[in-house]
């Protein structure tokens, strides 16, 4: 598709698909296809990406993206890596990104809790290649070879977006933030084996728990502002003190801090290591519910 020397307007933070259809061939857009699948899935993001997706739409491996000095999943990138990469993918400072997935919306929001944690704009397509498909929105197959920028990608590190190791420890001594686990009610309550191997079962002692798909219609959309503040109510986020959103391995914590920046909450802080971290290390403090 031949992109349109114009540039658009200011971009939402989440955005449907007659908004992308409207702004396809933008010279300022670039679309982001996130898709990947957790271990146990048995699925390979790459392939669904390549075998359908959006077009123009180019493929967005979290796990390149990612500090490779660490054998924990797509842990945050250093900047200069993150820059020179996303540098690669044709983003420049003028660009605006939206990103999609084929699985729950969660990749899509780790992408762009990303790109707040490095000071950029991004938005995340409502419902993913599903809703853009039921919308009439057309596919291609194959792969997209992104152009590189024309200029250095700038960014600005954020580090009050995430959280490592020592800060939830030092959080279970002073209490100042709440955690909200995204993971199943099974793997939460420690009921559950993990899908990752040498990670022990259980949570975060003190953490409350909002799985994932309960921010999600049945359609795969995220739900409306107010059930959306009504839901992360229920799980004990009354906006009395900030929040940390933890998971497996930082992605499904995306999505719940995404939904609470759409709902109009303080988008949470993430976990990066979240539970592949906190249940694998032998100095951790691990609760689980009476069996």
């Amino acid at each position: 598709m031949a992109r349109k020397g114009r540039v658009m307007a200011t971009l939402p933070v989440l955005v449907d698909a007659e908004w992308l259809r409207e702004s396809m061939g933008a010279a300022d857009l670039i679309i982001f296809d996130a898709t990947k699948f957790l271990p146990n899935q048995g699925r390979n993001g790459h392939d669904d990406y390549r075998r359908s997706h959006i077009p123009t739409a180019i493929y967005f491996d979290i796990d390149a993206i990612a500090d490779q000095q660490t054998n924990l999943p797509h842990m945050v990138p250093p900047p200069g890596q993150f820059a020179a990469q996303l540098g690669a993918l044709g983003v420049s400072n003028n660009s605006r990104v939206v990103f999609y997935d084929q699985n729950s919306m969660m990749w899509a929001a780790r992408g762009w809790w990303l790109f707040r944690l490095f000071g950029l704009e991004a938005a995340v397509l409502d419902g993913g290649l599903d809703a853009w498909v039921r919308a009439g929105g057309p596919t291609e197959s194959g792969e997209i070879a992104p152009l590189p920028a024309a200029s250095a990608l700038l960014t600005d590190w954020r580090p009050k977006y995430v959280r490592g190791i020592g800060d939830i420890k030092d959080n279970l001594i002073s209490g100042a933030e709440l955690v909200l686990d995204a993971r199943s009610a099974e793997r939460f309550a420690g009921a559950a084996a993990e899908p990752r191997p040498g990670v022990e079962s259980g949570r975060i002692p003190g953490s409350l728990n909002l799985p994932f798909n309960q921010v999600l219609a049945a359609n795969g959309t995220l739900l409306p502002p107010e059930t959306l503040r009504q839901r992360f109510a229920a799980a004990g986020i009354d906006g009395s003190k900030p929040v940390i959103t933890s998971c497996g391995s930082g992605v499904s914590a995306s999505l719940l801090s995404f939904a609470m920046a759409v709902a109009g909450l303080e988008a949470a802080a993430i976990y990066d290591g979240s539970w592949s971290e906190w249940g694998s290390r032998p100095d951790t403090q691990k609760q689980r519910d009476a069996i």
